[in-house]
């Protein structure tokens, strides 16, 4: 805490760490702390955080049964779903943690979840980038915060939770996604710059607003879209900024405004409209699995159309892919 309110401070958590006798006492896994600096509130994270987070994954792969990345809880969905994509062949336990209450507070959230994230990264098999808070461990990439104050701030509104933690840790082995191989060999891929906005929906929206985030240099832009998939389609100038963003080559992924639940833009014309504008499906990605695909698609350095193809495919569980029938 700080005259302007709480804030990092270097040093801080492993003092505070320090004073955790059950770290020392052979309890828990051996660990280390890396420590970056300068350190950040996460409000302020950058894809260049997210990319040191990788490497240094990666540096010390071979040293560490698993890992724990601290984190704060304002943008530690965008960290969760970023990196999935960003590791590729992973095959050791990524546990992304952090707390509602700071832990040299006397009331804290902080304790537990760092203790139980470790636990499970250094003693289970779960091959994934996950977010663990509370009592649930959660996809990274299917994970979003859905309360700024309860201990229970995380859910994963579209997959089912990888675990549960109560007075038991239990793991559901049939719900992680395993590799189909196991040759320990990590690639991180770069993420580079994107433009990338979302514009959610509303009645009475502005259509010369959305014109003009539709404008160059935009790359992608995430439709935050009413129901199962729908906007205004009886509104012209809706329909044609957007079928021009299209035909400018802009990428533009539907993603449904509701807390759970999966795009399907033909259930009703007003849907259809917008895959016929060329919109894509977001399937059931939060906007933020959405967001972090993007990112990735584009690093790859894709043509506009095989990053439209990609988007409604499942690539590292971020969404469940349209049955055959």
């Amino acid at each position: 805490m700080s005259e302007r309110g709480l804030m990092p401070e270097p040093g801080y958590l492993a003092a505070q760490m320090e004073k955790m006798s059950e770290l020392f006492e052979g309890m828990l896994p051996e660990f280390e702390v890396l420590e970056y600096e300068p350190l950040i509130d996460s409000s302020n994270l950058t894809p260049d955080h997210w990319q040191q987070i990788a490497q240094d994954i990666k540096s010390n792969y071979h040293r560490f049964d698993g890992f724990v990345v601290l984190h704060g809880t304002d943008s530690m969905a965008y960290t969760s779903s970023i990196l999935p994509f960003m590791l590729e062949g992973l095959n050791k336990s990524v546990v992304v943690t952090g707390a509602q209450l700071p832990l040299g507070q006397v009331r804290n959230d902080a304790r537990e979840n760092l203790k139980t994230a470790m636990m499970l990264a250094a003693g289970y098999h779960i091959p994934e980038v996950t977010l663990f808070f509370g009592e649930v461990l959660l996809r990274g990439c299917r994970a979003t915060k859905s309360s700024a104050t309860k201990l229970d701030a995380f859910e994963s509104p579209n997959y089912p939770v990888l675990g549960s933690v109560e007075t038991n840790i239990e793991i559901f082995n049939r719900r992680i996604r395993f590799p189909e191989t196991a040759d320990d060999k990590l690639t991180v891929h770069q993420i580079k710059p994107v433009e990338i906005a979302t514009f959610r929906l509303f009645p009475g929206m502005s259509i010369d607003v959305l014109k003009n985030v539709l404008l160059r240099p935009l790359k992608a832009l995430i439709i935050e879209s009413y129901g199962v998939g729908n906007g205004p389609a009886d509104n012209p100038r809706f329909i044609e900024a957007i079928q021009s963003a299209v035909d400018d080559g802009i990428v533009i992924v539907n993603c449904t405004q509701c807390g759970h639940g999966c795009v399907a833009q033909t259930s009703y014309a007003t849907g259809t409209a917008l895959s016929d504008a060329g919109v894509v499906s977001g399937r059931d990605m939060t906007v933020e699995a959405a967001i972090a695909k993007l990112y990735y698609l584009f690093s790859r350095d894709l043509s506009v159309s095989e990053i439209r193809n990609s988007v409604p495919q499942d690539l590292v569980g971020e969404l469940t892919e349209q049955s055959s029938n």
